[in-house]
């Protein structure tokens, strides 16, 4: 009996190194070629979609990581805006929109904010703000 208890954990232990391993990749900010950046999917694996707006929370970014804005092309866009807007849920003015559905977006050190412009998608929570430290 203590042999099988032995083995059951042995192989709780395994299961756990692989779910630890499996969301480090997905959401924990996968390690790029300069060994310095990182790849941070938004959302992780529900991507740039609707209630979004908590997923920076508690992340370590840095200038220089890249977040990855993966949605349906045509249904949604992220627009880089300033923090009035943001708040605001309004887009105008000299803005940078991404459309590709598969955007990389390179952090700078301070906060950044992204919005999706496509009518109703900001206020239903598709925006998010980012700190990267140095």
């Amino acid at each position: 009996m203590a042999r099988a208890s032995s083995t059951c954990r042995k192989i709780w232990v395994v299961l756990l190194c692989v779910m630890v391993f499996a969301q480090r990749e997905e959401g924990g900010g996968v390690g790029m070629a300069d060994g310095k950046s990182r790849l941070w999917p938004v959302g992780d694996s529900a991507g740039w979609s609707f209630g979004v707006l908590g997923w920076p929370n508690y992340k370590p970014f840095e200038a220089g990581d890249v977040l990855l804005f993966h949605y349906k092309p045509g249904t949604h866009n992220v627009v880089k805006v300033s923090n009035v807007q943001y708040s605001m849920c309004q887009v105008s003015g000299n803005v940078t929109v991404w459309i590709s559905g598969n955007d990389r977006v390179t952090l700078d050190r301070g906060m950044s904010f992204f919005v999706s412009s496509m009518p109703g998608d900001c206020e239903r929570g598709m925006k998010i703000a980012v700190t990267a430290q140095q």
